[in-house]
């Protein structure tokens, strides 16, 4: 497998990947993080503009996709019911998608972003994605509170420092 940038033209091989998260999302118990529609095309193109995502590859196959950036996070800011570990730079990553076509893809994806990070990486998740929480758990991720994203509602902040 590999980790590349993502380009315009596999934009809706892209979208099928987000499509088929979605689909594994309501399957386990997850309808409302993402629900019908996100993200949506037009942010999956400002992804791609701002050169922030990325797709995981085997053999020509796209297997995920996922936003990373070296960056402060607004929606981080402020974390109740907790404390952030890191008190410096750190990588953020949003919207992963690895929807089952190889085992281990996630990880993996996990795997290079923490080593882009500069060891230090932060993520969040929705209280009913437990497959996504047990995943960030199983690769040394702690639990650090809940953030309140700008879309509203309320997510697990995870991160991970070396």
């Amino acid at each position: 497998m590999e980790i590349r940038r993502a380009v315009q033209s596999e934009l809706e091989q892209i979208l099928e990947l987000y499509r088929l998260a979605r689909q594994f999302m309501r399957e386990n118990g997850n309808p409302d993080q993402w629900g019908e529609h996100y993200p949506q095309r037009e942010l999956v193109q400002q992804d791609l503009a701002d050169s922030c995502l990325y797709v995981c590859e085997e053999d020509g196959e796209l297997l995920g996709v996922f936003y990373f950036s070296m960056e402060e996070d607004p929606d981080y800011r402020e974390i109740c019911q907790g404390s952030w570990i890191g008190n410096g730079p750190y990588g953020v990553m949003h919207r992963v998608a690895c929807p089952g076509k190889r085992k281990g893809a996630a990880t993996f994806c996990l795997t290079w972003c923490f080593g882009q990070s500069g060891g230090d990486l932060r993520i969040d998740t929705h209280e009913d994605n437990r497959p996504m929480q047990n995943l960030l758990l199983k690769n040394g991720f702690t639990r650090c509170g809940i953030v309140h994203p700008k879309d509203g509602g309320e997510r697990i902040g995870f991160e991970k420092v070396r």
